[in-house]
């Protein structure tokens, strides 16, 4: 009688160890896909464990900030071992084309969040779709728009995109990975405006007292814990330094909270300046809400004339300005107070943070932006508005659509 062959296929344990030892996690999304076991096993908490075991070290994250006025990366951080990328995220994901079996004329990142993106793009016929996806697995799926839209709406949505103030993705999280999300729909007439995603919950700038200047307060509102009303909270420098403050309000985020960051003229003082920076601690502390962060005494008698842009993503003490005399993007260590200046150019720079930095199209919009910003903040509404794109821990597959 013939002997049985040994089956080839190792068994579960020995397959993790070998599987876990892949040093990136693009290339185990290679091996993820190859069958239904092996995707069980890599998704499974005991995997997930032991390659974090396995690569516990720290190493450096990528990260993109995207222009959300003409979506397009303006400062690029590359270097991250984990994932195993050898370019940069921003050109990455503007390249991505959803439907494979469409061509696109136009390619817009809207929002980022936890891995995922929420992307406009238009047929060559110029239809619009909206997609979200995680870039790095190629997984997208289309968004219908909102049933409430009439006919008149979707015509002047495919002829200038304006049918929408904003257009918001938010993620549900459970153990670091990404188990549901929302997208969105903020109509034009709306008051409020860029929203900014965190923990299950957007934050809108927006203005509630009749007054085109200015944003003067956060609305935040749990898209997983519905309640019956939205959080109303004033910026922090309302009453106490509104008179001195020199560049209008935006926020973004920074080591895991909503932060607003901006420069005082304290006892209207041309020279000397202060940069303070606060965190958001608690929606419904109000007067509480802000913690402040930072408190910086700089000094423009360098000749360095500048105004904040955004927080880095991950490290609070890391600011982001655009100089416009200089035409440089300046790292502002809050720490250390020390500044580095970067000027736009065809090559890359090892940044602070230990990253290689890149930085392209921000001195054209920049120049059309700072005039709104230094000169005329009153006047009329600015959009220095910017998504942070940052690589995941994990995978965060494209959970199920659910309508």
């Amino acid at each position: 009688m013939e002997k049985k062959r040994k089956s080839l296929v190792p068994p579960e344990e020995v397959l993790v160890k070998i599987l876990a030892r892949l040093v990136s996690l693009r290339s185990i999304a290679r091996v993820r896909s190859v069958c239904k076991e092996w995707k069980l096993i890599i998704d499974s908490d005991f995997f997930r464990d032991h390659y974090e075991s396995l690569h516990s070290s720290p190493s450096s994250v990528s990260w993109s900030i995207m222009n959300n006025s003409n979506k397009t990366e303006i400062v690029g951080h590359h270097g991250c071992e984990r994932w195993g990328l050898t370019g940069f995220l921003g050109s990455f994901i503007t390249r991505s084309n959803p439907n494979e079996t469409t061509a696109v004329r136009k390619t817009c990142v809207l929002s980022c969040t936890d891995g995922l993106v929420l992307l406009y793009t238009e047929t060559m016929e110029g239809a619009p779709m909206y997609h979200v996806g995680n870039p790095l697995l190629r997984q997208w799926v289309l968004i219908p728009f909102p049933p409430h839209l009439t006919g008149y709406d979707v015509v002047r949505l495919q002829e200038n995109r304006n049918c929408f103030h904003d257009n918001g993705l938010v993620t549900k999280m459970e153990k670091g990975i990404a188990v549901g999300y929302k997208v969105v729909w903020t109509l034009i007439w709306s008051r409020l405006s860029h929203s900014v995603p965190l923990n299950e919950i957007l934050h809108w700038l927006a203005t509630i007292d009749n007054s085109d200047a200015d944003a003067n307060y956060v609305i935040s509102y749990d898209f997983y814990n519905v309640g019956d009303e939205a959080s109303i909270i004033p910026f922090p420098d309302i009453q106490q330094y509104q008179g001195t403050r020199r560049f209008k309000r935006t926020i973004t985020t920074s080591a895991g909270s909503v932060v607003y960051c901006n420069a005082f003229g304290d006892n209207n003082n041309v020279v000397e300046r202060t940069v303070r920076v606060w965190r958001l601690v608690s929606t419904h502390e109000h007067p509480n809400s802000w913690q402040l962060l930072w408190q910086v005494m700089t000094s423009d008698k360098d000749g360095v004339e500048y105004f904040p842009m955004v927080m880095h993503p991950l490290n609070s003490h890391i600011m982001y300005c655009w100089s416009c005399n200089t035409n440089s993007l300046l790292l502002f260590n809050l720490r250390e107070s020390k500044c580095s200046l970067h000027k736009e150019v065809k090559r890359t720079y090892k940044s602070m943070d230990g990253c290689i930095m890149r930085i392209s199209d921000c001195k054209e919009y920049m120049d059309s932006i700072s005039p709104k910003l230094v000169n005329n903040m009153y006047a009329s509404n600015h959009h220095l508005f910017f998504s942070q794109f940052v690589l995941p821990r994990w995978f965060n597959p494209l959970p199920q659509l659910i309508s």
